[in-house]
This record gives structure tokens, sequence and C-alpha cells, in this order.
């Protein structure tokens, strides 16, 4: 089995520092006592620019298509699990993994309703949609602050007088996602393509201010260009040189006493085993409803139906998924070390992790390309847990 295939069991995750740890690093990094964590030097200001996508075995393996970002590797970090994207973001900018802060997946059933039963709905995160990416808003009966309470290190940074600037699409100022996720208001410079990008941090640490600066830029390309043409198609390849010529552009235009970090949060593979729970056998057979994403699902069982659930489940998925209940999801820390109440009740009664290149497709719920696509990530593979940290100082 290749590196980049190999799982990363939970029992694995000690060694690695976590997306977690960024903000942290770059906080200790304002007040001149830069990590032992990560390699993040003292700076007066820091631009985080959070690739969508990139993945540590995936940079290793077209490193002559990236030579900038190969030459600014610092470090290899673990992304978290679920490796997907509303939960990395929420780490990243909380400083804390989903246990605490709420965000377990991209999908999952909240603790708002008390009572179980197969009308009780589920929160697309990224989307902040209802039952599906598709749905009708969330706003209306999801709180983003309740639903992630936890302010974190982006709240504590900001509350010490560190200036908050985010340059990204102008579409996810003020999302539900976005409210969950970030917590600061911040300035908001609207920027969808690479050079926006470097227009918008170029023109925040053009203005002279005594504070630090904290310039949080997001491009999303390369997760799209992967899901839908497959990581390391030509379409991917290409999106993965503009990333390199963004970062060589932010790099060379870096203000004095500036540092550029770069990292992604997840990796991805290509994945074409399709096991289609809703039309295989009998597999939502005592099964209240299934959420996440189809690298990693959350499980809802009817009262009492669990361990048939998950012996049935064992039986079709034979060794293409690994399932557990929660019980044992949070003896083993899937979700980091501390889970509180709330999240926990958030957790499915099962937890199927998808191995190999399987993914858990529902043809008849999830939405087309959703279900068609080439590319996936979530689950323990080293291509999509692990994410490199890319570090430059002007």
């Amino acid at each position: 089995m290749s590196t980049s295939a190999h799982e990363l069991h939970p029992r694995d995750w000690n060694g690695y520092a976590t997306l977690a740890d960024v903000l942290p690093a770059i906080d200790d990094a304002f007040d001149r006592q830069p990590s032992s964590i990560l390699p993040i030097p003292a700076s007066k200001d820091v631009v985080l620019l959070l690739v969508d996508g990139l993945g540590a075995s995936l940079l290793d393996q077209h490193a002559e298509i990236a030579p900038t970002l190969t030459a600014m590797r610092a470090s290899t970090i673990r992304a978290g699990f679920p490796a997907t994207t509303a939960t990395s973001i929420t780490s990243l900018m909380s400083g804390t993994s989903c246990g605490r802060h709420g965000i377990i997946g991209y999908a999952f059933r909240t603790d708002r309703e008390a009572t179980r039963g197969p009308n009780r709905q589920t929160l697309n995160a990224l989307r902040w949609t209802l039952n599906r990416s598709t749905g009708p808003s969330a706003l209306g009966t999801y709180v983003p602050e309740d639903v992630q309470p936890v302010g974190g290190t982006l709240v504590d940074m900001a509350s010490r007088g560190v200036e908050v600037t985010y340059v990204m699409p102008g579409a996810y100022r003020g999302s539900g996602f976005s409210r969950a996720a970030f917590r600061v208001d911040g300035t908001h410079i609207a920027a969808q393509t690479p050079a926006e990008i470097a227009d918008g941090v170029s023109s925040t640490l053009a203005v002279s201010t005594p504070r630090h600066r904290l310039v949080y830029a997001y491009w999303p390309d390369l997760d799209a260009a992967g899901h839908l043409f497959g990581p390391g198609s030509p379409q991917w390849v290409a999106t993965l040189a503009a990333v390199d010529r963004m970062v060589t552009d932010l790099a060379s235009d870096l203000s004095r006493r500036a540092t550029l970090v770069v990292t992604g949060d997840h990796g991805m593979i290509h994945a074409d085993n399709r096991i289609d729970i809703d039309t295989t056998d009998e597999m939502l057979k005592g099964v209240e409803s299934v959420s996440g994403e189809m690298r990693v699902r959350q499980v809802y069982t009817r009262p009492g139906a669990r361990d048939d659930v998950q012996s049935f489940w064992e039986g079709i998925t034979g060794n293409n998924a690994h399932l557990a209940p929660r019980e044992q999801v949070l003896d083993e820390a899937w979700f980091g070390a501390e889970v509180t109440d709330v999240v926990a009740q958030r957790i499915g009664d099962l937890v199927a992790v998808a191995r190999g290149t399987t993914i858990l497709t529902r043809s008849r719920t999830d939405p087309s390309p959703e279900v068609t696509m080439p590319g996936h990530h979530g689950a323990w593979t080293a291509s999509e847990q692990l994410v490199p940290l890319l570090v430059h100082t002007a």
C-alpha cells in the first residue's frame, strides 16, 4: 500500500500537529514567542491563505508543477477528522477540534430536537441548509452562533487588538457557515480570482498601522477541480499551477515584517467504488437517517436497532468501510480528545468511515453532480488527512 493510501487510524494521530494548531502558532508569532509546534516566525503581520483541497500527498506527487509551494514547505500537518471543509475551517479559526466546536462534518443532526424520529432535520453546515445541500435555508431554524458557540483563537486575537481582514468570495460574507466558523466581523474584501486575492492582500498591507494584522485569504477552485474532474486530472493540474503562480505573486509582494502562511483544509482521493445506501439490499432498514459525506457517514438508527444495523452494514461493506458505535468513537477520540455532551449528541449511533477508494453514496437523496463526481475526501487516508504547511517571510 502506498504512503498516500495508508490509513491514519486514530491511534496514529498523536504524531501530527493539526489545523487547530495553526492560529495559536500565528498568535505566538505576534507575541514574538514562536511556537515550538509549528515553524511560524515572529511577525508583525501574517497572511494566512487557505487553498481548499491542497493535500500534502498531492503536492508531493506534482512538485514540478508547483515549485514555489514546494520550496515553501515547512511542515506537514493533519486536517482533523473528518477531513472536510466545514470542520477544518472551523477548527482552524477556533483553534480546537470539532469535539468542542461542534461542526462535526459536512452534515449532521443537531441537538436542537429533543425527540427522535424520521422527521428530525439534518443541518448541512457548509451550505447552512436543511436536510441536503440544495435544501431550504437553515438560518431560520439554526442560529450559527448557537450551533457553534466556541469563540476560540480568532476571537481572542481580535479582542486583543489584532486587525482581521478576510479576502475571499463575496458570497461567503454573512453566510450561516461563515458566522459559525469565524465569529469576528473584521474587514471583508471580495475576491474571486487569484489576481483579486493578490490585490486584496496587497492593499490591506499597504495601509500603515501599529497593530498586528491577520489577513485570511481563501481560494476554492482547486477543491472544485478535484471534485469535478478528479485529483491529478489535467484540469486539477492546471489549477494547481494557478495556485503556485498566485502564491509566487503573494510572496514577491509581501511587505516587510510580514509572513505568508499557506495550507489546505484537506486532501483528496479518486474514489470509484460506490456502495449505494439507497438501493443496496436493505441498508436503510432500522435507520432513521444518514448524513455526513460519502467518505464518512453518520448513521442514526431507530431505538434498539443499532447493533443489527451495524452487523448488516458490515456484511454489505466488508473491508470497504470501518463501522463503529458512538461509544467507541468517543473512546478512541475520533472527534478530538474532548467532546462536549452537546456535540456527542450530534454523532451518529454508528459512524461509517469508507476505506480504499470506496464512497457510500445516496443516489436518491444526494444531488447531482455530488453523487457522480470522482474526487472525494473526509476519511483516514494520508491523501485526505495530511496537508502542507508552507511558510515565507519577507
